[in-house]
Formats: structure tokens, C-alpha cells, sequence
């Protein structure tokens, strides 16, 4: 609000990236405007540009940290409108089919409805005097000075409009996720695409929520087979609202779950433990299966490219998208916002060349976890250096000691949670713990 990086940023993109981004901003810009394709005010479902708010999402561990570091007290008015909270280490988590020993770790989960956190958030982002949202905009291409070194603005268009106009602005925040256009705008304005990472996973949710039932969940908070290469098929079973819960059935590489109620409940029984299907097959149904396709994660390298325009600065899913089955999106945007604010007090100007790097660093471990972890599955392309297929074989061990140890799940829930590295996992003691419960 001090005007100290500018008069005016433009975020692209009305989403959780692009409101944690505005919130930051506000911080340090006279105005900040926020420029979305949809109607977003007041909204608490899912919406047309963005599908895939139905399904299951979580924020933990750190991600929950730098949220609540960006809106104090979020956690608690999420509570009071009953969103479920929990310890991370405490749900009923399994691999490989078996359940890992539960641990108190300390690291709070939320699983809020993903329209309910977004909409909940938007308000605050909005009640800012200087923020403003202007609904049912599209955007044309960014504005560049004649040099086309920096960026000063962006052509947008009202919905069912013909007539389009300039924004300008000192900086301009590319928040509209995996569909990002920058590439192609980088080519137009003369500069190099960067260079792209893909795993191509085949994914596909299918969701259906459910009323509770108090024995459905025995007193977890939700109920997490994971996918592994000898049994592929995975789900979330959650709850999410004072009597309602969410089940999101996973497939990879093709095998999709259905989307007919009939062959919905078959795969949730196929899955290799019948907690899932045993909880839902007598439950209400509130809404028919719907479902969402993931064919790849996709990292963009823009920190290593030699040129990059000033006045242009991509965030969230632009930079990077992930396999949605390991929870991480959300909270590496909020990192990402982080790292911006920290940029910004320290007196630093929102130039993409001191950011992109550290955003990258955001993305280093999350993309290690995700990315190697999709690369076990033997039907994935991709490149499997030692480092990952070693990588991989030791954290099936430790899944296997995490079904005997607690301790052992507590610190796989902190690399999972992002609260430590993986490297952490290779400490003597875990070592030690690996190898005495984790062999066959």
C-alpha cells in the first residue's frame, strides 16, 4: 500500500495463486488489480474456469503454515465454519495396502472444499482498500515498451464486449495456471520459450460427495490409500464439511475410474484395503461422479533462460504443475508468496531475474517428491537416473518400516509436508529404523 515497488500490479488470474500473489502486493503497490475470466465474487462452488475445484484438495504442513503467515487467524474461522482440521501423521494412511503406524506430528491439515478456501480467502483479498477484481474479463496479451525489454500492461476485453483496453502496470503477475500463455507471449515479444519438464502421468479423478456417517471415520479425518506400481489405483476419502465428505478415486495411465455410479462403487471396491469402499456403498450420495483429467505434470524453466523480460513475472501453476494426488499446489504458491513478501521488505524490486530463481527454489523438492515418485510407476515416461530409482527403493522400504514405527512416519510426514528435505529421511537413526523394519 506504500507504493514502494509501484503504482499498479496486474495479477492474472483469480485463483488461490493469483490471491495469495494480490495479497503480497498490496503490501507494496498503490493498486492492485485483479483481472479472472469468471464471476468470483461470492462464489463457493465450482466453477466453468475451474474444473477441477470439484475434487479433493488438502493444505498441509508448511503450506498451511505460510497461509496462516498471510491471513492470521484463517485456521481458526475455517474451524468455527466447520471445516475439518487434523494432524497429518494421524490420518489413516496406506501403502503397498498397509496402514502406517499413526503419528502425532504436530502438522495441521485442512481439508477444506476447494471453492469454500478459495471463496473464504477471496473476501479477505478483496476487503483490501486497494485491491480491486474485475470479473468476466478476458486478456488479449501483455503490453511492451518499444524496446521490448519490460512489460507495462496487458489488453484485456469485457466478456461479450468489443472493445478492448489497456491496463497498464508496473508489473504484471501471470497466475492463470497450467494453461499459461506466457511461453507464447515471451515468442511474440522476441524471446526464447523456456525449456519444459514433463511427466506424463495419464491421470484422472473421479469424485462423488457423500452425507458423514459417524462410523465412517472412526475418528480420523479422512482415509488416504495411495497409489503405488503393485496396486495403481488409489483414493482420498475425506471429510470436508460438518456432514459431508468427499471421495476422489484415482487412476493412472488409462485406467480411469468411472463415472457411473454402478462402476464408480466397483473401482472404490477394487482398491487393495476395502475401507473406502465398505464406508461409501450404503452412504447418500449428494452429487453424481464427475470427473478430471491430468494428462502430466509440467515444469517450466524460465529461471534458466538468459533473457526474460522485466515487468512479467509468472507464479503457481505456470511455473510448475503437479500431480494433484500429492497435495502440493497450493501450498507451493503460498511459498511462492512467501518469498515474494520476504523480496519485497527487504527493499528488493519484483524484477523476474532475482525472483524466478527463487521461486524455483519453491519447486525443487516439491517437483524431487512428485515427479520421482511417479517415475516407480513402470508405465510412466520419463528419464530414471540412479538417484531416483534408489531413491524410490528406499522410500518403499521406509513405507514398510512407517507400518511398524511411528517414528518413521512422523518424519515422512515432515518431507511429505514439506516441513523437511528428503535428505533428512537419510539420518542415521532413520537409517537404523529403515533397516531393522523396513526389509522383508
Amino acid at each position: 500500500m506504500d507504493g514502494s515497488a509501484g503504482n499498479r500490479a496486474v495479477v492474472l488470474g483469480g485463483s488461490i495463486t493469483g490471491l495469495f500473489a494480490a495479497r503480497v502486493l498490496a503490501e507494496h503497490f498503490r493498486d492492485v488489480l485483479i483481472v479472472e475470466r469468471d464471476r468470483v465474487l461470492g462464489v463457493r462452488e465450482p466453477r466453468r474456469g475451474a474444473p477441477h475445484t470439484v475434487h479433493a484438495h488438502g493444505l498441509h504442513a508448511r503450506g498451511h503454515l505460510a497461509v496462516e503467515g498471510l491471513f492470521p487467524g484463517l485456521t481458526e474461522e475455517l474451524r468455527a465454519r466447520g471445516i475439518p482440521t487434523g494432524d497429518l501423521g494421524e490420518m489413516r494412511w496406506y501403502f503397498n495396502a498397509r496402514r502406517l503406524r499413526p503419528a502425532r506430528t504436530g502438522m495441521i491439515s485442512v481439508t477444506a472444499p476447494r471453492p469454500v478456501l478459495e471463496g473464504h480467502i477471496r473476501d479477505k483479498v478483496a476487503e483490501l482498500s486497494n485491491v480491486t477484481v474485475l470479473e468476466r474479463h478476458d486478456v488479449l496479451g501483455p503490453v511492451a515498451s518499444p524496446d521490448r525489454r519490460r512489460v507495462t500492461g496487458v489488453r484485456v476485453r469485457p466478456q461479450g464486449g468489443e472493445t478492448a483496453r489497456v491496463l497498464a502496470a508496473d508489473l504484471v503477475v501471470d497466475a492463470t495456471g497450467r494453461g499459461s500463455r506466457t511461453p507464447a507471449w515471451l515468442e511474440e515479444l522476441g524471446y526464447r520459450r523456456p525449456a519444459e519438464e514433463r511427466v506424463k502421468v495419464g491421470l484422472a479423478y473421479t469424485t462423488r460427495h457423500y452425507r458423514t456417517r459417524p462410523e465412517m471415520f472412526d475418528g480420523v479425518q479422512s482415509i488416504n490409500p495411495v497409489a503405488s506400481p503393485a496396486h495403481p489405483r488409489g483414493a482420498f476419502l475425506g471429510q470436508v464439511g460438518r456432514d459431508v465428505c468427499i471421495l476422489s478415486l484415482t487412476g493412472i495411465l488409462g485406467d480411469h475410474p468411472p463415472t457411473d455410479p454402478e462402476g464408480f462403487l466397483e473401482f472404490a471396491r477394487s482398491l487393495p484395503v476395502p475401507d473406502v469402499y465398505e464406508a461409501v456403498r450404503d452412504a447418500e450420495p449428494l452429487d453424481e461422479p464427475a470427473r478430471f483429467g491430468f494428462a502430466a505434470s509440467v515444469r517450466r524453466r524460465y529461471e534458466r533462460l538468459e533473457r526474460f523480460p522485466a515487468g512479467l513475472l509468472p507464479m503457481g501453476d505456470a511455473l510448475c504443475s503437479f500431480n494433484p494426488v500429492y497435495g502440493q499446489g497450493m501450498s507451493v504458491a503460498a511459498l511462492q508468496a512467501e518469498e515474494l513478501r520476504r523480496h519485497l521488505r527487504a527493499g528488493g524490486r519484483p524484477h523476474p531475474g532475482d525472483l524466478l530463481p527463487r521461486f524455483a527454489g519453491t519447486i525443487d523438492v516439491p517437483w524431487q517428491i512428485s515427479a520421482g515418485g511417479d517415475l516407480d510407476f513402470p508405465g510412466v515416461e520419463g528419464r530414471r537416473t540412479l538417484k531416483i530409482r534408489l531413491g524410490n527403493a528406499y522410500i518403499a522400504r521406509l513405507q514398510r518400516a512407517a507400518s511398524k514405527d511411528a517414528a518413521v512416519t512422523d518424519a515422512y510426514m515432515r518431507v511429505a509436508g514439506l516441513m523437511e528435505r528428503p535428505e533428512s529421511l537419510m539420518r542415521p537413526g532413520m537409517v537404523v529404523r529403515v533397516l531393522r523394519h523396513g526389509l522383508r
